[in-house]
Order: structure tokens, then C-alpha cells, then sequence
């Protein structure tokens, strides 16, 4: 099994106001390391859902993991184009089998976890597409103006 991170389905011209299964399952296990630790829990935001959703249905149709494809808006473009007012963003992208391997790497790595952790972050976005077998997830984070 190969695993590949860096953090094809319907184009979605919508926001995602509920989770699907699978970016419920990342949001969770965010949320739950947050409360371990103390910290908020991030908020489900449909605008970041949207840009997160566009991002990786990028990823799905380049079959890798990038922050930015050519061609591609940067993060702060995506996220305000979805409608997203933010003061700071980030964002992790990832590529594996399975949402709990996603999770696993982002936390065995210090920016993405920098990134879940971040007290100073107050909504997530999250969007998982699958293809040919493997998930193409991303997490965008903010914190609102």
C-alpha cells in the first residue's frame, strides 16, 4: 500500500452544509484531539467545505497531493471565492486508503498538526474524494473575521 501526503467525483457547485460520512469521520477525530488537549472544537463551515471540496476534486483529477496546482487559485483565492472572511487560514491535504490513515499521518506530522491544533482556529471545512480506490482528503481551516 502506497501512502502519499503532502493535505474523479461531480464537480460540486454547492456548499456542503452536512458532512459525508467520511469528512464527518476527520472532523471528528479533530475535534476529539482538540478536546483532549483543552482546545475549542472547531466549527463545520460550508464555505470552507466548498473550497476544500474544489481542492480536491483537483487533486483527484491530477491523481496527487499539491497546496496549489498550476493554474490553480492559491488558499486565500479558494477560500474567498467560496465566501469565506477570514483573518487566518490553513490547510492540510492528504492521499491514502483510508480516513483514519489520513488523520494518522497529519498528526505524525508537525505542520499538519500544527494546523488541528491551532488554538487560534475556529471553523474546518473538510472534503474527501475518492478515486480508483484512494481518498483524496482536505482540511481547510479558519479563523473568522
Amino acid at each position: 500500500m502506497a501512502v502519499v501526503f503532502a493535505s474523479v467525483a461531480p464537480v460540486c457547485l454547492y456548499a456542503q452544509e452536512q458532512p459525508t460520512a467520511s469528512e464527518l469521520r476527520l472532523l471528528d477525530a479533530v475535534n476529539r484531539e482538540r478536546r483532549e488537549r483543552g482546545l475549542k472544537v472547531l466549527r463545520w463551515d460550508p464555505a470552507l467545505a466548498l473550497a476544500a471540496m474544489r481542492h480536491a476534486e483537483e487533486m483527484a483529477k491530477h491523481n496527487a497531493i499539491s497546496h496549489q496546482f498550476p493554474g490553480e487559485p492559491g488558499l486565500a483565492a479558494r477560500v474567498n471565492k467560496a465566501g469565506v472572511h477570514f483573518m487566518a487560514v490553513a490547510e492540510n491535504v492528504a492521499q491514502a486508503q483510508s480516513t483514519v490513515t489520513i488523520h494518522n499521518l497529519w498528526m505524525g506530522s508537525s505542520g499538519h498538526r500544527a494546523n488541528i491544533l491551532d488554538k487560534d482556529m475556529d471553523s474546518l471545512g473538510v472534503a474527501v474524494v475518492e478515486r480508483n480506490g484512494d481518498l483524496f482528503a482536505v482540511e481547510d481551516f479558519c479563523r473568522h473575521r
